[in-house]
């Protein structure tokens, strides 16, 4: 299968640099995988496609603003770090820009006292960096990171993509991008959902910054992703178990909380029921077409770039040529396109 069979044209100026004026007045596109048909909606009439019985699942990975700006000790040269994951306590794998200006034991000073000690090298060549602080090493990065917006995004980030470019659930801190199809979500509109009789879970998968990095491969199955730590709750698992087994549907928000179910589902060898249990640990799940689903039902998600894992992903539920026919449309409907952009539903 080639890279190339992922790839559609996007005119630039349909890439959003904003989000819209309000989360839950994006556009739908509802795309029905039986029969073909292409819908046009608002996203706030996500209600009249769920059902009593089905499941929502969210992830609540919280984005931090972990992107720094310092300058190197004893030289006073500028540089710019990108917090990428955590490796334990206050050291992450960073990126940093320029990078020839860093090697392993040279310190960077940012504001407020937070410095950061070069201590290697990660496997695929990223900086290991020790920062030190006075207090939490998250309430500082509050104070003084910007949000890491992803690089289509051509502006800088500014206080409003604190909390824009965050979802209204999430609680768990460890992203450095933001699991998009969640922000088209309103509190009252989980709410009213709820209300209706559909359920809802929460699990955690902390997205990196592999997210955004091209496939660099002619063949799909040569790709290698990159790894992002999860966890499912005992609550999350009984939700969700519970649903499957009164007939409902997992509706995951997300191709992150997608990705986190198909990693920790289970079957069980009695029944040949496919479950799912409380765990965490770390996964590198390629999901792309051929790819059998053992949990997900239904996928609200973003369009996502040409040639991407992610496109892949959703052509692997709806089937490349539907899932291309919809991009085509979206794009003559002119939708609103990546992480600030306009939503699909796939049922």
């Amino acid at each position: 299968m080639n890279v190339s069979d992922f790839d559609y044209e996007l005119p630039l100026e349909l890439i959003a640099q904003r989000p819209a004026e309000r989360r839950d007045s994006c556009r739908l596109l509802v795309v029905d995988r039986n029969t073909g048909d292409l819908q046009h909606r608002v996203f706030s009439d996500i209600l009249e496609y769920l059902k009593p019985g089905d499941c929502l699942v969210f992830n609540d990975s919280k984005v931090i603003p972990a992107r720094l700006f310092g300058t190197r000790r004893g030289t006073g040269a500028k540089v710019e770090f990108l917090l990428s994951k955590r490796i334990e306590g206050n050291t992450w794998e960073t990126l940093v820009k320029p990078g020839r200006r860093c090697k392993t034991g040279d310190i960077i000073d940012f504001e407020e006292g937070l410095c950061a000690k070069i201590t290697g090298y990660s496997e695929d060549g990223t900086r290991i960096a020790e920062f030190s602080c006075e207090g939490p090493l998250m309430d500082v990065l509050d104070r003084i990171g910007r949000m890491p917006l992803p690089p289509y995004i051509e502006r800088e980030s500014d206080e409003t993509d604190k909390e824009n470019y965050q979802n209204v659930y999430a609680k768990e801190e460890g992203s450095v991008a933001c699991a998009t199809a969640g922000l088209h979500w309103t509190p009252e509109l989980i709410k009213a959902a709820e209300d209706m009789g559909v359920r809802t879970a929460y699990v955690t998968l902390h997205v990196g910054i592999g997210t955004f990095r091209p496939v660099k491969v002619d063949k799909v199955e040569d790709h290698h992703m990159h790894f992002e730590s999860y966890s499912v709750s005992d609550e999350a698992a009984r939700t969700i178990n519970g649903t499957k087994a009164a007939g409902g549907r997992i509706i995951c928000v997300g191709t992150t909380a997608c990705r986190t179910l198909e990693s920790a589902a289970e079957k069980d060898e009695t029944s040949g029921i496919w479950t799912i249990k409380p765990c965490s640990g770390s996964t590198g799940i390629f999901i792309y077409p051929g790819y059998e689903f053992k949990l997900v039902d239904c996928l609200i998600t973003n369009f996502h770039l040409p040639k991407s894992t992610l496109l892949m992903l959703v052509s692997a539920l709806a089937g490349r040529d539907l899932i291309l026919k919809a991009y085509r449309t979206a794009v003559e409907q002119r939708y609103r396109f990546f992480s600030y952009g306009d939503a699909m539903l796939i049922e």
